[in-house]
């Protein structure tokens, strides 16, 4: 039997590099296996996009790139920095230094057939002088053209940090984009470890044993399997990134110095809030101040003197020790030294008070992207450019790091921001309402950190009970809605996205252009399970409720007002927010006694009487007493009854509508300023309450589907098309790449002429269909583009000779083409699209065909992947939808036939990003199956910004 020594021994003797097996705790093989496709050439293009920062499993960051020649020291370093243990594994052999021709080979890549992508972080020489060093390695080598071997090498201290499932994220997917659709590793039979690494990634494993080697194998085709693997892992690292921002307490503020003669600065300003502060109320945050904006207060310590919350003063560099959360208020020209000088230190996150970055223009962004890029490489996340800060109020460890004057007070209301003035907007608004929270983040520019990593981070956290979002620009909806959906599966969320569409754009925001229409956005925050609020008023009322009451159980409102009339206008506001008003409703006269009140109130919360409950008290000459209030929280409390007031001269959280339950637990009941405004908001909480329970569906994924012949056809077609536009498909094309997810395209023949018409008409069977192939006029019966049911030679050859005319003349055209189709089953036209979006990704739509879709644009939309539940709404929600269900004595559609199509659609779109657009039209839907008699498809290179592979922005 071979032994792994041999295989070294051997391989060093022939001169080639030997064998690289993988390692125990990450796959580890970073030279190339036998038989692999050589070239010791470096590729002639430098593939710049697989760069990326990652966040790892502990939660700081690693730069990603592809191995370049001028790496072979570093490499060499890293190998002799491994243990021997490792060096073990990696060689079969303790295996010390590489050869100069082993790394040679492994350095010289052609970027294609022998591709390596490497860790790396900023490091320091003997000499101090800088360099980068490698933390991990990934490389794979073709074999067929189809086929490569893959290997991983993971330095000793990143071991267990997630850094080898990145890589292999990374480079699978650098793989697939160079038509490599299989891996394989060998493995030590003992290496159970890193079989458990493949494994664990998702993919579905088949190996063998082989002279003493373990030959495992994969398909690269990301699997459902696969994809909540890196969900789950993106969401354990950046909520522990999160974690780490939120949890600091040790924090640097690092200020522009004394301002001089003149007008202080941006800079100064911000330093000397943060300052001020923090002397007034430093929380638990430890914070030192280098480069101080100003004269501070006699008798503040060094760093080294601080032991508890409070100020200290660094005079240089080196007295700042290490630091758990940087505040950057400098001038932009001097925050990347800032940032490099943090290396080393111990810093989890930098947050960038002060603008002129991205948003004064192309230098400014590059200057951006240049921070970002060294807070990354040395492990750090980045809040900002233009950030409001961060806070938290967690007992005994509240963080105190924002411009925030006063620190708002403690509740369980997550609350993010971007921009710098929403913050203030919203600080004040808490304030006023005594709504608490349990942290406040301020992304400002949001270069980095995002509302996605704080849900990533809020869904975990136990102090956080309700998230709410003022978003002014959504960089990633795809990746939104994915981590939306499963955060508010078990917390509510409430969004506001400024402008409504969200296709606005504020300077220094990072978006990528729209074409969709606006009502996509309420699609997928309705798909999310989110709440939509329409303005930060809104925003708060919702929260209120949420924050201080339980969910309701149902819809059916109960109503006590001090007036009839009164009550009937809150009727009325309940049943336009989607409330049913039960039959417990009642009202109190102004001068009821308090048996009256109790007596009332006791009926209005008795078992069964109703789900939720609405108090209105607006005296019109009597002073109110207080008693209702007195009467309705009580009940609220001993009932659990989720209730909402609007009572005169009362607001926020009051006192007055505050009680205790029968477990000790304080209850306030929100009160707002108008009836409308406490029916709207408890209107929206229902609705969410009621999505919680509902069944939300499993992703569809229909039977009879191939998505590996689909992704090669697609591939080819576009390599083979001249220029970088992409191509529209043929017909045959078309249908097969429809036959891949199961669709069948109803057969037709184009033709000229009658007597191509009529041969046509032979082959396809009688009768037929005659259509224009013109855009302008295929649908229109109306204006002669279409013949339907004509049943022999010679009415065929008279229609032939019509539409021709008809063509030629509003057209233009000598010789217009048309298409000849036997005859579909009658039922109900529909249509059928999808497309590519440089922002949203891959939309579907569903309506019927005609004036409903054409002209009242009746069209319900879908961001996949889609859930048999959303699919069936699509179905249901259109106007027209009727005409499906048997409207005027028709006979039913065959709609699980039409509900197969759609969610056969929706995979392909999720499948294919470069499907740039399909359109099936016309769909007709019979009493029994479906007709697809139509189908258009562009294809285009594309970029989706939610890759299969985890990334950072930046």
């Amino acid at each position: 039997m071979r032994r792994a020594s041999d295989v070294t021994a051997l391989a060093r003797a022939a001169g080639e590099a030997p064998r690289y097996p993988a390692r125990v705790d990450e796959p580890d093989q970073p030279d190339a296996p036998p038989g692999a496709q050589q070239d010791p050439q470096p590729g002639p293009e430098y593939p710049v996009a697989w760069e990326a920062d990652v966040v790892l499993r502990d939660g700081s960051t690693m730069h990603l790139r592809p191995l370049r020649p001028e790496d072979a020291d570093a490499i060499q370093r890293f190998q002799v920095a491994q243990s021997e243990r490792s060096a073990y594994f990696r060689f079969f052999a303790p295996v010390k230094r590489l050869t100069e021709r082993e790394l040679d080979r492994l350095t010289h890549l052609d970027q294609h057939d022998r591709v390596a992508l490497i860790g790396v972080r900023p490091g320091v020489d003997e000499a101090g002088d800088p360099r980068e060093d490698v933390l991990g390695v990934a490389r794979y080598d073709k074999i067929t053209d189809t086929e490569a071997e893959v290997a991983f090498n993971i330095a000793d201290a990143m071991q267990g940090k997630g850094l080898g499932s990145v890589l292999l994220e990374h480079v699978a997917a650098a793989a697939r984009e160079r038509g490599v659709r299989r891996f394989t590793a060998d493995v030590l039979p003992q290496n159970a470890s890193m079989l458990a690494v493949f494994r664990d990634a998702g993919y579905a494993i088949s190996q063998h044993l082989d002279d003493g080697v373990v030959t495992v194998a994969f398909d690269l085709d990301p699997t459902e399997r696969s994809r909540e693997v890196m969900a789950d892992r993106e969401h354990r690292a950046e909520a522990r990134s999160m974690q780490a921002l939120l949890s600091a307490r040790r924090v640097l503020l690092v200020g522009p110095g004394p301002a001089g003669p003149g007008p202080a600065t941006p800079e100064h300003h911000l330093a000397r809030r943060v300052v001020d502060s923090a002397l007034e109320d430093p929380g638990d945050t430890e914070l030192t101040v280098l480069g101080a904006p100003g004269p501070l207060p006699d008798g503040l310590p060094a760093p080294s003197g601080l032991t508890g919350p409070g100020v200290a003063v660094a005079t240089s560099w080196d007295d700042v020790t290490d630091v758990d959360v940087v505040l950057l208020a400098v001038p932009p020209g001097r925050a990347v030294a800032a940032v490099r000088r943090l290396a080393g230190r111990g810093v989890r996150g930098v947050v960038v008070l002060a603008a002129g970055y991205a948003e004064t223009g192309p230098a400014g962004l590059a200057r951006q992207r240049e921070l970002v890029r060294a807070a990354h490489a040395g492990g750090m996340r980045v809040v900002g450019p233009a950030s409001f800060g961060l806070l938290t109020t967690t007992p005994g460890a509240s963080l105190h790091a924002s411009l925030a004057e006063r620190a708002p007070r403690a509740g369980v209301v997550g609350m993010f921001c971007q921009s710098a003035p929403a913050a203030v907007t919203l600080t004040r608004t808490l304030e006023r309402r005594g709504l608490g929270v349990s942290a406040l983040l301020s992304a400002g520019h949001r270069a980095d950190v995002s509302g996605n990593d704080l849900m990533q981070y809020w869904q975990d956290d136990a102090r956080t009970a309700v998230v709410c979002l003022y978003l002014e620009s959504i960089g990633n909806p795809r990746k939104f809605s994915r981590i939306a959906r499963r955060l508010a599966g078990v917390k509510p969320v409430v969004v506001v996205v400024a402008g409504q569409s969200g296709q606005v754009v504020p300077p220094g925001h990072a978006v990528r252009a729209t074409r969709a229409p606006r009502r996509l956005l309420d699609e997928m925050l309705r798909q999310s399970g989110v709440i939509r609020a329409e303005n930060t008023h809104q925003l708060m009322d919702v929260a209120q409720v949420l924050a201080h009451q339980p969910l309701p159980a149902g819809g059916r409102v109960g109503i006590l007002a001090s007036s009839a009339a009164l009550a009937a206008l809150v009727a009325e506001a309940a049943a336009a927010a989607g409330l049913v008003v039960a039959a417990s409703s009642d009202f109190l006269p102004p001068d009821a006694t308090d048996a009256q009140i109790a007596q009332v109130t006791d009926a209005l919360y008795a078992p069964g009487a109703c789900d939720v409950v609405v108090a209105v008290d607006v005296p019109v000459v009597v002073p109110r007493t207080g008693a209702v209030a007195g009467a309705v929280a009580e009940a609220a409390a001993r009932t659990g009854r989720t209730t909402v007031a609007s009572m005169l001269g009362l607001s926020g959280l009051p006192d007055e509508l505050a009680a205790t339950g029968p477990d000790g637990t304080p209850v306030r009941i929100p009160a707002f300023s108008t009836p409308e405004d406490a029916v709207t908001a408890l209107g929206k909480v229902v609705t969410y309450a009621r999505w919680r329970t509902e069944d939300r569906g499993t992703h569809v994924r229909p039977d009879g589907m191939d998505a590996r012949r689909a992704r090669r056809l697609v591939e080819g077609w576009l390599a083979a098309a001249a220029g970088g536009d992409g191509r529209s498909l043929t017909q045959d094309e078309t249908a097969e790449l429809l036959g891949c997810y199961g669709l069948r395209l109803w057969r037709s023949r184009t033709v000229r002429t009658a007597d191509e018409a009529v041969a046509a008409a032979g082959e396809l069977g009688w009768p037929v269909a005659l259509k224009t192939a013109s855009t302008a006029l295929r649908h229109r019966t109306d204006l002669g583009g279409v013949r339907l049911d004509i049943a022999d030679e010679g009415e065929l050859r008279a229609d032939v000779e019509r539409m021709g005319q008809v063509a030629r003349e509003a057209l233009g055209e000598a010789a217009p083409e048309m298409e000849v189709q036997s005859m579909a089953p009658v039922g109900v036209p529909c249509v059928i699209r999808s497309g590519e979006d440089p922002l949203f990704g891959p939309k579907v739509s569903f309506g019927l065909a005609g004036d409903a879709t054409d002209l009242l644009d009746d069209v319900a939309y879908g961001i996949p992947p889609l859930t048999d539940v959303d699919v069936a709404a699509m179905v249901r929600t259109v106007r027209a939808a009727p005409r499906l269900f048997g409207y005027g004595g028709a006979p039913e559609a065959d709609i699980d036939a039409l509900e197969d199509v759609l969610a056969r659609v929706s995979v392909l779109a999720d499948d294919l990003p470069e499907v740039a657009s399909l359109e099936l039209y016309p769909v007709v839907v019979g009493s029994a199956g479906v007709s697809v008699l139509h189908a258009g498809v562009r294809l285009r290179a594309a970029q989706r910004a939610d890759a299969p592979r985890r990334a950072l922005p930046g």
